[in-house]
């Protein structure tokens, strides 16, 4: 390998992010209960959620919006201000939860730095994830951040470009199959996969990959065993 870039997808590879949403779901199935079973409610949410994506993006705050869209919808547009209220609280509080950093995340940004070009590679809302990098304390390991619309071949080329470095040249670290391993894979870099215990349904896949750029790992440390 010819590694001179090496990216980290942020929420739930650097620090935690899919259990706060979890836990925010649940309160809002909890709220709106009167109106539909909770199995029920975290479908019209998801699916609320994926519809808005070309509109809305990824994010906190395109989440409110989804749950704010869905407590209309399964009321039929009798829901109260007063759960309207509710549902923008949990999205304050979700926006203010702490940076819990991955376990053996800095130890190994620490053994990279100076010695590979790190950068951030993720989704999100741009304010959000900058809140969040500056709070977990990170942020000067790195010499780029990136926060992409999307996770997908093309998003990955203008990286590329941004970074003017060619595909063999970069290595993307992610707790996705979906958007960190297979795109980057697609354009000719390196990948590596260091899973989550949790992984929201939009970002999973249902076969295993293979591909002679691709490493499976299971504790993100494990990346230092490459170099």
């Amino acid at each position: 390998m010819d590694i001179k870039v090496i990216a980290f997808d942020a929420d739930d590879t650097l620090f935690i992010n899919e259990p706060y949403f979890e836990e925010t779901q649940e309160a809002f199935c909890v709220l709106m209960e009167d109106y539909l079973s909770h199995s029920r409610l975290e479908q019209e949410l998801f699916t609320n959620q994926i519809a808005n994506l070309p509109l809305y993006g990824y994010g906190i705050k395109a989440y409110i919006l989804s749950m704010i869209e869905t407590s209309i919808k399964v009321s039929e547009g009798t829901v109260s201000m007063k759960h309207i209220t509710k549902i923008l609280d949990l999205g304050k509080e979700l926006l203010q939860k702490p940076i819990e950093l991955i376990e053996g995340v800095e130890e190994t940004l620490a053994a990279l730095h100076g010695k590979y070009k790190l950068v951030v590679a993720t989704k999100g809302d741009l304010k959000d994830q900058q809140r969040k990098l500056h709070d977990s304390g990170l942020g000067h390991y790195f010499h780029h951040i990136e926060v992409m619309a999307d996770k997908e071949a093309i998003n990955y080329q203008k990286l590329l470009q941004r970074l003017d470095i060619q595909p063999q040249e970069l290595m993307m670290i992610g707790n996705s199959l979906k958007s960190d391993v297979l795109p980057v894979l697609e354009v000719g870099g390196y990948a590596c996969h260091v899973p989550f215990h949790t992984t929201w349904a939009h970002e999973r896949i249902d076969h295993e990959v293979s591909h002679p750029n691709f490493k499976a790992l299971t504790d993100i440390r494990q990346v230092l065993d490459l170099f």
